[in-house]
C-alpha cells in the first residue's frame, strides 16, 4: 500500500515502554525485549510492529510511546521517525496516563483522528488480516461513539490472559462486549472456552480521539483534568516542562481498568489472525521453528544429545553442547547464563530480583 492510499486521519500509538522482565537475561531494564530481535528474523520487535502498522497508517502518524530512558534506542532502531512522533514518559505509570496524553496530542493535531493502540512486542503472522480487522474497526469508530478492541479466539484454556465476554446473540462481525474477565484459573478458563463467546484480551484498542478523550473525562475525571490542563502547550516547545512536572502525579492505572471495564460503548472484533503476546520464553518457543528433537534454537550452533523440547539462545554462532536436558530454557548472554525449567518460567521475574539483590542492579 503506497503512502497516497493511506488515510491521513489514521493514527497509531505504539506502546514501547515495558521492561519484559520474563525474558531476562536478554531483556533488561536498559535494553528491553521490544528492542531485540527475539525471533531471529533480522528485525527487532518494535521494527516489526512499526512496519506492520505502516501497512495501513501513514508513517508520520505512528507515535511511539516509551519511557524517556529508551529515547535513543527508538531513534536508533526507527531512524525515519521524527521527534514529534516519540512521546516520552518521565515516569512509569501503566497504560492509561500515557494513552490519554498521546490522545490529547493527536486530537490537538487532528480532531478527526481515529487511532489504534498496539503493544510493540506481539507476534502476528498474517499482517493483511490484521490490517483488514483494524480497517473494519476504524470505519466503525469514525461514525460511532465506540471503544473497540481486537479479541483473540482462544485455542486452549490459557490462564495467563484476561478474557473478553461478548454478546452471544450477536451475528455481526463487530460484537458488543458484556464484560472483561480477569485472568482465570484453569477450570474457569475451560468453562469460558466451552461457552464459545469468550476471547483473549490482546490489549489492542481502536477508537476516535474524540471518543477516547470523552471516555477519560467521564470515567477518570481527575486523570483527565491533570492532562487536559496542558492542552494549550501540547505540540509546542513548552510541552516537555509541563509533562516533566505533571506526569509523575498521574495514577498508576491500566486503560483496561480505567476505561474498558467501566464503559458501556465497548465492542470487540474476533481477530482473523494468529497472535502471540511473546510474554515469556515459553511463548517464544511456541512460535519458533524446531529441530527434530523439538529444540527451538536462536543464533546458536547446537550439538544436542538426549536433549529435547529446549529453548536455546546465545550470541550469534556460539557453539552450545546440551546433553540430557528436556524442556529447559537455556539462554547465554554476556555475563549471565540462565538454565531454567520451562515449567517454572513464571518464576524468572523473581529470579531476576534475587540476582539483583545478590549481585547488583547492573544484572537486570
Amino acid at each position: 500500500m503506497n503512502m497516497k492510499s493511506k488515510n491521513k486521519n489514521y493514527y497509531a500509538i505504539l506502546m514501547a515502554g515495558g521492561v519484559g522482565s520474563r525474558f531476562w537475561p536478554v531483556s533488561t531494564q536498559d535494553f528491553p525485549k521490544q528492542f531485540h530481535d527475539m525471533l531471529g528474523t533480522g528485525e527487532t520487535l518494535i521494527q516489526k510492529t512499526f512496519n506492520r502498522l505502516a501497512n495501513l497508517i501513514p508513517e508520520e502518524n505512528i507515535f511511539i510511546l516509551t519511557n524517556e530512558r529508551y529515547n535513543d534506542l527508538v531513534f536508533e532502531q526507527l531512524p525515519s521517525v521524527t521527534e514529534r512522533q516519540v512521546v516520552l514518559e518521565p515516569a512509569m505509570r501503566n497504560t492509561a496516563p500515557c494513552i490519554l496524553y498521546a490522545s490529547l496530542k493527536i486530537q490537538k493535531e487532528n480532531e478527526a483522528a481515529v487511532m489504534i493502540v498496539a503493544p510493540s512486542d506481539h507476534w502476528i503472522e498474517d499482517e493483511t488480516a490484521f490490517s483488514d480487522n483494524v480497517k473494519t474497526a476504524f470505519d466503525y469508530c469514525e461514525s460511532n461513539d465506540a471503544l473497540m478492541t481486537l479479541g483473540i479466539k482462544p485455542t486452549f484454556p490459557n490462564t495467563g490472559y484476561g478474557y473478553i465476554e461478548y454478546d452471544k446473540a450477536s451475528t455481526t462481525e463487530i460484537k458488543s462486549v458484556n464484560q472483561f474477565r480477569e485472568k482465570p484459573n484453569y477450570d474457569t478458563a475451560k468453562s469460558f472456552i466451552d461457552q464459545g463467546n469468550f476471547l483473549w484480551n490482546a490489549g489492542i484498542f481502536m477508537w476516535s480521539a474524540k471518543t477516547v478523550i470523552s471516555a477519560f473525562k467521564n470515567n477518570q475525571p481527575e486523570l483527565f483534568k491533570l492532562f487536559e490542563n496542558g492542552f494549550s502547550v501540547y505540540n509546542t516547545e513548552f510541552e516537555e516542562d509541563f509533562i516533566k512536572e505533571n506526569y509523575p502525579k498521574a495514577d498508576n492505572i491500566s486503560v483496561d481498568y480505567a476505561l474498558m471495564e467501566k464503559s458501556e460503548n465497548v465492542f470487540v472484533i474476533p481477530a482473523t489472525f494468529d497472535w502471540n503476546d511473546l510474554g515469556t520464553w515459553g511463548s517464544l518457543y511456541d512460535k519458533l521453528d524446531k529441530d527434530d528433537a523439538e529444540n527451538a534454537i536462536v543464533n546458536s550452533k547446537v550439538l544436542a544429545e538426549d536433549a529435547s523440547g529446549n529453548m536455546i539462545r546465545s550470541r550469534k554462532d556460539k557453539i552450545v553442547v546440551v546433553d540430557g536436558l528436556k524442556d529447559y530454557i537455556i539462554v547465554d548472554k554476556d555475563e549471565v547464563l540462565l538454565i531454567f525449567p520451562k515449567s517454572k518460567e513464571q518464576g524468572i521475574k523473581q529470579v531476576l530480583q534475587n540476582v539483583k539483590a545478590n549481585f547488583g542492579e547492573e544484572y537486570g
